[in-house]
């Protein structure tokens, strides 16, 4: 699983230059077409301005079950950078999941 995971920060960079960004009022999504047509590779990053490491945590940990959940429905073959606004740090899951839902419609990776 490790494997799908984007870890390095020039990943990161990579994603952020070269791929396109779409955004709502919790999260943005930057995506990239990778060469890998068998499968995603996904990471979240939450800034400090969301809040305290707890909080910073749980939005990091909702935005991970929430793409852990509904992989099956997303297509494969891209690099997906995850970032978190202020706005989500008190929001349940079912709003983080609506939001990652809407922004995968948006870019057209939905699939259902």
């Amino acid at each position: 699983m490790k494997k799908y995971k984007l870890r390095k920060n020039a990943e990161f960079r990579v994603v952020y230059r070269k791929g396109r960004s779409f955004s709502n009022n919790l999260l943005v999504l930057y995506t990239y077409k990778n060469n890998r047509n068998d499968f995603n590779r996904f990471g979240v990053s939450v800034s400090k301005k969301v809040g305290k490491s707890v909080v910073r945590s749980r939005v990091r940990r909702l935005i991970k079950e929430s793409y852990r959940l509904n992989v099956d429905n997303f297509k494969k073959g891209y690099d997906l950078v995850v970032v978190a606004r202020t706005f989500s740090k008190d929001k349940s899951y079912n709003q983080i999941e609506s939001s990652l839902i809407n922004l995968f419609k948006k870019a057209g990776l939905y699939n259902n």
